[in-house]
Formats: C-alpha cells, structure tokens, sequence
C-alpha cells in the first residue's frame, strides 16, 4: 500500500474533484472481477474513483484499505461513498517498432469513376 505527502494528496483532491466514479461496489462486495476493473482504469488513469453502496462507513474504510493493498494503490479519499484511489501508471515498455513507411505512390494517375 502506497502512501502520500499531505501535500500530494491535496493536488490529488484537487484534480479528482471533477471526475466521476468510474467503477461500483455493490451488495456482492469487492469480487475479483471489481478488483480487475478498479486496476484496469487505474492502469489507464492513474486517479479514479469508486462509488461504494454500503451504508456502513467502518466497512466503508476496510474495502478502502483492502483496495489499496491489493492493488498497490494509495488512498486520496473518502468522502461519504466515494472512494477515490491514485496508483502511478506503470512505465510503458520499450517497443521498437518498425519506422511506419508510406506505399510508394503509383505513377498512373487515377481514373474517375464514370456514372
């Protein structure tokens, strides 16, 4: 589990205040298949938010601190039912992709299409 500075997570705050949740806890709790999409737009995001339907806020805090654990997450909030998570992308791999090259262009110029 990831921790951050006082001051890390106020400008955390700050740029999630727009956003919206993008994944749901439900009455099943935290599957692996919820695990799977918190990681997946944390991969893609690196800031997102989890809305939990749970009116118990010590539970609340648990799935909080689970996340985190598992995903290797740090927690930015909890304000009410939005949780909202931050975990840096991973570095993008080295691929030596080919120089992208243009087919050579014809010298016959194109006929029009007739009607």
């Amino acid at each position: 589990m990831r921790t951050l500075a006082s001051g890390a997570r106020r400008a955390l705050r700050a740029k999630a205040h727009p956003l919206r949740p993008v994944v749901a806890i439900g009455t099943n709790g935290l599957t692996r298949t919820v695990l799977h999409e918190i990681d997946v737009n944390l991969n893609a995001h690196e800031l997102v938010k989890v809305r939990v339907f749970d009116d118990d806020r010590g539970q609340r805090e648990r799935l909080l601190a689970q996340i985190c654990a598992d995903l290797d997450a740090a927690a930015v909030q909890h304000l009410g039912k939005i949780l909202t998570l931050w975990r840096p992308s991973p570095a993008p791999e080295a691929v030596a992709a080919a120089p992208k090259t243009r087919p050579a262009a014809s010298s016959r110029p194109r006929r029009r299409a007739t009607r």
